[in-house]
């Protein structure tokens, strides 16, 4: 197939992509980005051109018939679809059956050819290099959802990244935060070999492409549910809202979900010289922190405060009430669930000092020696800037999220002096000599044995970790092995 049928198809593509442009490009001369035009005989025209052509791509790629269920609902009926599972590039197909909106990395336009043809559907496009830019794109959304059905649709996949369709992650809030209907869209391809998952590892964007237009024929199915009209209670709460939207397709496509997110898998796998252990609870705080809405977008300027405020409080404790006052949120069953995790002693008490540095983990998980620094600021005494093995051991425990740590090798090894205590400057030092301290001086069976001493129970579908990663993303029988550390990637 690679030396007959792959380049015969890769040229036809090429080409129909190609045919498009000029197409793309007169239509979009001189249309102002923020108004819709009336629809004019010419723009129909070209509409149904393109449609065309995208077509004929698609079936010169192996897409030769495409199974479609159910019926597209109009703009006014539901001006955002969602879209899930996101698993593959491939996913573009019904875009282009539709000529809807998609929300795209403002770099997208700048390619070109694909640039043109993504500047006809007229994308809500986001700029990295804008700080403002997630609630810029979240008005514009909600600007063109309201408008009554005068903008095109826009396709959200409300996951935020690809991966292996063995489960839904936790969707982004995107594309329910404007509080209109929306339309649950699902996506299967079912296909005996898979060719067109795009995951975390595994084969890259070019060997996707190579091994794809190498079948014979590639299935397709999408399937448009009925139309979701949220109730008042969703309208207010977008994270409900997304929750039951995501079993209402996790039914239809007989898979399962996961509370889990791409943020919670970066955690998992950051390459920090604190890597966190199988049984780490950090991963239930990290949802947990997310679902709050208390993970800051100041990471830095943020955990600096906090530092500071927990630094004059010198290890006073805190109960739920004080707890909620200091995060300024109120008092809820999630709020008990993070406040369960610190409470080691079971008094109903806590030191604000080791929600900080979890904090700082999830925030900053590959930045060791940052979370370090943090800590040693807020546990240190005035008098000379050091710390006593037993808060070198509160500070580890918290960072790698378990009940039980001996950390005495470690103390040992860097209070060469044997005088006690450790200051920020020598624990720097022996780690940037030592940056494999963790697995040479912390043994595994205190880090992996022992696990979360009050694990929250009012978490719905809250699963114990037993793989070192997040556990629902399961391994599909992928003729390139999707393990279950490739169940993600971050979508370009």
């Amino acid at each position: 197939m690679t030396v007959t049928l792959f380049p015969i198809r890769l040229f036809l593509a090429a080409f129909m992509m190609l045919l498009a442009w000029p197409f793309a490009f007169i239509a979009s001369v001189g249309r102002n980005e923020m108004v819709v035009e009336p629809q004019s005989l010419w723009r129909k025209f070209v509409d149904v051109a393109l449609r065309t052509i995208m077509r004929v791509m698609w079936f010169a790629g192996g897409f030769h018939w495409m199974t479609v269920k159910g019926r597209q609902a109009l703009p006014a009926e539901a001006p955002i679809l969602t879209l899930g599972p996101h698993s593959s590039y491939f996913d573009a197909i019904p875009v282009t059956m539709s000529m809807s909106s998609i929300v795209m990395k403002a770099e997208s336009k700048d390619i070109p050819v694909w640039g043109t043809l993504i500047k006809y559907i007229r994308p809500v496009f986001v700029s990295r290099s804008d700080q403002d830019s997630r609630k810029k794109t979240v008005e514009e959304i909600k600007r063109r959802a309201q408008s009554g059905g005068e903008w095109p649709q826009i396709m959200i996949f409300p996951e935020g990244t690809c991966t292996n369709r063995s489960c839904l992650i936790t969707y982004k809030p995107g594309a329910f935060i404007p509080a209109v209907p929306v339309q649950p869209v699902v996506i299967k391809y079912p296909n005996k070999m898979d060719t067109i998952t795009w995951t975390w590892q595994g084969p890259g964007a070019v060997k996707i492409l190579w091994l794809t237009l190498c079948q014979l024929h590639n299935e397709f199915i999408i399937e448009f549910l009925p139309v979701y009209t949220p109730s008042e209670e969703e309208k207010n709460n977008p994270a409900l809202f997304a929750h039951n939207v995501r079993h209402l397709m996790a039914k239809a496509l007989d898979i399962p979900i996961t509370d889990y997110s791409f943020e919670d898998c970066q955690l998992a796998m950051a390459e920090g010289q604190l890597r966190l252990p199988v049984d780490t609870c950090l991963l239930e705080f990290a949802k947990l922190v997310r679902r709050l809405g208390l993970k800051p977008q100041n990471v830095e300027k943020v955990l600096q405060e906090f530092g500071n405020r927990a630094r004059k409080m010198e290890g006073e404790k805190l109960g739920l009430e004080a707890f909620a006052h200091y995060l300024d949120v109120p008092v809820s069953d999630m709020l008990r669930d993070i406040f369960s995790l610190f409470n080691e002693q079971e008094d109903n008490m806590i030191d604000i000092r080791e929600y900080v540095i979890a904090l700082s983990v999830v925030c900053r998980p590959a930045k060791t020696l940052e979370t370090m620094k943090l800590a040693f600021r807020m546990f240190e005494a005035e008098e000379d800037g050091a710390i006593t093995v037993a808060e070198l051991a509160c500070i580890l425990k918290t960072a790698l999220g378990v009940a039980d740590l001996d950390v005495s090798r470690l103390f040992v090894a860097i209070d060469t002096e044997d005088t006690g205590k450790l200051t920020f400057g020598k624990f720097r030092s022996f780690a940037e000599h030592h940056p494999n301290f963790s697995e040479d001086y912390l043994s595994t069976d205190n880090t992996g044995r022992n696990g979360c001493p009050h694990q929250p129970n009012a978490t719905p579908n809250a699963k114990p970790q037993t793989n070192g990663f997040c556990p629902d993303f399961s391994p599909r029988d992928n003729h390139h092995d999707t393990t279950t550390d490739d169940s993600v990637k971050k979508h370009n």
